[in-house]
């Protein structure tokens, strides 16, 4: 009983130090299965979705889907309108959390939250305009503003002009410099597209 006891002090202690607890980091830290099922059992953690764990009192955020698929999709980066939400820009809200993945990447089963995939065969488009932050405990990799309206540009045709336009007109509001969207404008071959909308609102 004792050891246990230490096990489940353990998995308490790490639950507590993050509000998501990953399955492998339970595994990791030697806490057994047995024990992980007692703490949800007794209702001391909570299952958010498969290999995803919480404490009942843990703090949320509005991030928290993207936290759950990042944990899920490390290899994902979160682009188009779910990157736009993430940084607040425009009034379009996402539908589904939408990622960017390799072309030949086994495309993910999650069933919650719903997922959007997007592909790429550029290396460039996985690490050109890609920031890592820290989300609930989980590193989560997303485009910068300058990245996103450049890719939203690249697939205005299911996107909507309009979301576009909104994205592109506060991203130079907030002081982005128009050299950097059009790197990212070379990168999706869009920049004859966007140039003459930048020239218009400069």
């Amino acid at each position: 009983m004792a050891v246990k006891f230490t096990q489940f002090e353990k998995l308490m202690e790490l639950a507590g130090n993050r509000p998501l607890l990953k399955a492998s980091d339970v595994r990791a830290a030697g806490v057994s299965s047995s024990i992980l099922s007692r703490a949800l059992r007794d209702g001391a953690l909570e299952q958010v979705t498969r290999g995803l764990y919480r404490r009942p009192d843990a703090p949320w955020d509005e991030h928290l889907m993207l936290s759950e698929v990042s944990a899920r999709v490390p290899q994902a980066i979160i682009v188009l309108v779910s990157a736009l939400n993430f940084h607040q820009i425009g009034s379009h809200q996402a539908h589904a959390v939408t990622i960017l993945l390799k072309q030949n990447a086994v495309t993910p089963r999650i069933e919650y939250p719903a997922l959007e995939v997007i592909r790429s065969t550029k290396p460039g488009a996985f690490t050109d305009g890609v920031e890592r932050h820290v989300l609930n405990g989980i590193e989560v990799k997303i485009t910068t503003p300058a990245r996103t309206v450049a890719d939203c540009f690249k697939h205005r045709n299911k996107l909507g002009l309009e979301l576009c336009l909104e994205a592109l007109k506060e991203i130079l509001r907030s002081g982005k410099m128009p050299a950097e969207i059009m790197n990212h404008a070379r990168m999706n071959r869009v920049e004859k597209v966007m140039m003459p909308y930048l020239e218009a609102l400069l």
